[in-house]
């Protein structure tokens, strides 16, 4: 499985990056008007320090406009994947970029009819959001597994399972049981995957014995 890191800010994404199990970014233009920064300054920033895959999302509705957003995005750098909108404008716009040789990411996904049509648009990622849907009382987890499963019927649907609003270890978890390609991860979420309290506590005791050696190693 994949990580990408759902972040644009810079200096968090520096960080975290040099753990060196980041594979790429994931952006939206919420998380970019946070940042206070010019647009395509952050998206050009953050290509020169991760190496994988960074989406980065149109803001026009109709599929021209989108499809003109697109292609300037994608001179930015080889590595950006366009960020378009699961609408029937998007998979348009999507069907003409993938057909350019642009990586394409389709947000926004909540059914697997939708995730139907992604693949046949020939996307390279789609984007289906977990913690959306649970919050509407929805289990968000199921559609990952209905996509996962309807995907691997058919060896001509090429695009990959980006797990996306994933909001807890769990979420990461399953999604991974389930065979999901990738999943896209606030800093938060990823420094928790880190965290056990028995590691920590088995740790200290590993240290508290070693200091009452006297010894170093250096």
């Amino acid at each position: 499985m994949k990580f990408f890191l759902d972040s644009a800010d810079i200096n968090e994404i520096t960080e975290i990056n040099k753990t060196g199990m980041i594979d790429g970014i994931t952006t939206n233009p919420s998380l970019i008007a946070k940042t206070g920064q010019n647009f395509i300054d952050v998206i050009s920033e953050i290509t020169n320090i991760v190496n994988g895959p960074i989406s980065a999302e149109v803001i026009a509705t109709s599929s021209k406009e989108m499809i003109q957003e697109g292609q300037k995005l994608a001179k930015i750098s080889p590595n950006i994947a366009v960020k378009l909108p699961l609408t029937r404008d998007g998979l348009i716009a999507c069907k003409t970029l993938s057909k350019e040789k642009i990586m394409t990411n389709i947000t926004l996904c909540f059914s697997a009819a939708q995730a139907i049509l992604v693949a046949k648009a020939g996307a390279t990622f789609v984007s289906p959001f977990v913690g959306r849907l649970d919050d509407i009382g929805h289990d968000g987890l199921n559609l990952i597994s209905e996509i996962c499963t309807i995907y691997s019927n058919y060896d001509q649907f090429t695009t990959e399972v980006l797990v996306a609003s994933a909001r807890s270890p769990i979420h990461i978890i399953e999604s991974a049981k389930m065979g999901a390609d990738v999943v896209t991860i606030p800093p938060g979420t990823f420094r928790q995957l880190f965290k056990h309290p028995l590691t920590e506590n088995g740790l200290q005791a590993f240290l508290d014995d070693w200091a009452s050696t006297g010894q170093s190693i250096l």
